[in-house]
């Protein structure tokens, strides 16, 4: 992936109206899916998953792949929350963003 600029997201999703309150099976079948998109990377968190690409087409595409395999599970309605983080005057990345806030504490302990 290129350093020259990145964009960050957070993602979530939700099915909605399914039997039992586990969605552990359907947030699978969205990761697997996010696996298979190029130029792709995400990490999963336990209240969502942050997508890194180098275009907003990239971050779209992977959020449309993972509402797919969703539906094709059975749901019969999905619910996304995405946030990006377009920042274009610099490069950055997930690790970067984590880093700084990180650099910030220490100083803030330091002081």
């Amino acid at each position: 992936m290129s350093k020259n600029r990145q964009v960050i997201a957070e993602f979530s999703i939700i099915p909605i109206g399914q039997s039992g309150t586990s969605v552990s099976r359907y947030v699978a079948a969205a990761v697997d899916a996010l696996a298979k998109v190029k130029d792709l990377e995400f990490e999963v968190t336990p209240m969502g998953t942050i997508l890194a690409a180098n275009d907003l087409g990239t971050v779209f595409e992977a959020v449309s792949r993972a509402h797919e395999a969703v539906v094709a599970l059975g749901a019969k309605r999905v619910a996304s929350t995405l946030r990006i983080d377009d920042r274009r005057d610099k490069p950055r990345t997930m690790n970067d963003k984590v880093k700084a806030v990180q650099d910030h504490m220490k100083k803030e302990k330091n002081s």
